[in-house]
């Protein structure tokens, strides 16, 4: 057998070929971390955890919210809940500098309450938000930059997939988390409004006012539509924060509720049901392998003690707390050039969480942190997966170019939020705080 660091480079290397190559991020994780368990501890041990930890893990009552609030996020689209949040929002915004790609922001924020998936977010809206836009004048940079970005806030406005990641890696409650990504979410929306507004109003070219008029009888009418995310978002959340309810009993219970509404739009037939539960499978199995192989290579990190000699040594240096989260950062952005968020979780947490816990950092705050440079990743480039996403379900002619250059803007407000939930942790704490 190897010692544990000729071990540990050997993998990880193997482990960053196979990424190159165009593995599966979830196959790469789960053939290093089998690997490298019979390099270190023998091949009978080996095969023993790949017989055991792809039940254990997903024999779990804490992940099977996942698969639950992807089946509630498919309802919510079926149900079109997009539709009617774009059309409230365009009613009350429209005329405002800037005031549809706000409209954009606010349905997308709201849409994640119901949603929980940032690429579900910025494909749908791609679809129904950018024609309107550009219709009415709006520079394609812009409008993409603004769907892009706004697509990611599904990520931290609760029910988040991202969050329950987090959650069963460190051990923390999904509950707390969820509710502590609420303000954070709120007030990441509120800045990108604010930086379409103050752009628009300096310069009126890229996102002039469109020549119509609504009245106000049309603006508290189109408010009706609204209800349904208001519903789901009270039933889930609400009904977390009180108490009534676990996480997994809410995403149930959230599922059944959107399932309610396609029922009660009569949108309801066999061909829709197929659809729906056949894509909440698929999503679910990508996200599960996934989470199985980041198990896997965890496993093989803590027999070989890497992660306990990586945070003694780290630990040891008694840097400051913001260099370890520095760091932390520097490696996400680095990795969200390359891989999906769930990926950049389930490979950095298991080694960087006790580091960041050891220097000091409340794991809650850091689960909303980490979160927010998720979030960040998704639209940095080269490869920034909601970029491509727009790029690739635009019904308008779009280039790379044109989303990478028009999220730019986004991407500096995102550095600004980070910058103000570091300085002001109880933005995040405050809720939980207030939960208990």
């Amino acid at each position: 057998m190897l010692d544990p660091a000729t071990t540990g480079i050997l993998v990880t290397a193997l482990l960053f070929i196979m990424l190159a190559v165009g593995v599966h991020i979830g196959v790469a994780l789960g053939l290093s971390g089998i690997l490298g368990m019979y390099l270190a501890i023998g091949p009978d041990a080996a095969l023993g955890q790949l017989a055991t930890i792809p039940f254990s893990t997903t024999n779990s009552f804490t992940l099977a919210v996942i698969p639950l609030f992807i089946l509630m996020g498919s309802l919510a689209t079926q149900a079109s809940l997009t539709t009617d949040l774009y059309r409230a929002a365009f009613n009350w915004l429209g005329r405002l500098p800037g005031g549809l790609a706000m409209a954009t922001t606010l349905a997308s924020a709201a849409f994640g309450a119901a949603c929980g998936s940032s690429v579900v977010n910025a494909a749908v809206f791609t679809r129904m938000a950018l024609p309107e836009m550009t219709k009415y004048g709006y520079s394609k940079r812009l409008s993409a930059g603004c769907i892009a970005a706004s697509g990611t806030l599904a990520s931290l406005i609760p029910p988040s997939i991202l969050m329950v990641v987090y959650a069963i890696i460190t051990e923390q409650s999904v509950g707390v988390l969820l509710i502590a990504g609420l303000v954070p979410g709120i007030m990441s929306a509120s800045i990108y409004m604010l930086g379409i507004y103050i752009r628009a109003k300096r310069n009126p070219e890229i996102a002039p006012i469109p020549d119509i008029r609504i009245s106000w009888n049309e603006r508290f009418r189109s408010l009706y539509g609204v209800w349904g995310v208001l519903f789901l978002f009270m039933l889930v959340i609400g009904g977390i924060y009180a108490g009534f309810f676990t996480p997994t009993y809410a995403g149930a219970v959230g599922a059944f509720g959107a399932f309610i509404i396609v029922v009660g739009k009569r949108r309801l037939n066999r061909s829709m049901l197929v659809d729906t539960f056949k894509d909440a499978g698929i999503t679910t199995s990508v996200i599960f392998i996934i989470v199985i192989g980041g198990i896997i290579f965890a496993r093989f990190l803590t027999y070989t003690g890497l992660v306990a000699s990586i945070s003694d040594i780290l630990l040891g240096l008694q840097l400051s707390p913001y260099l370890y989260l520095a760091s932390f950062a520097v490696l996400y952005l680095v990795l969200g050039m390359l891989i999906d968020p769930i990926a950049i979780m389930v490979m950095t947490l298991p080694v960087m969480f006790p580091i960041l816990t050891g220097a000091g950092f409340d794991p809650i705050w850091l689960g909303v942190i980490a979160i927010k440079l998720a979030e960040i990743s998704l639209i940095t480039p080269p490869v920034g997966l909601n970029v491509y996403v727009v790029r690739s379900a635009s019904p308008i002619p779009l280039t790379l170019e044109d989303v990478f250059a028009g999220i730019m803007p986004f991407l500096f407000l995102d550095i600004l939020t980070l910058g103000l939930l570091i300085a002001f942790p109880q933005i995040v704490l405050a809720l939980p705080n207030l939960m208990f």
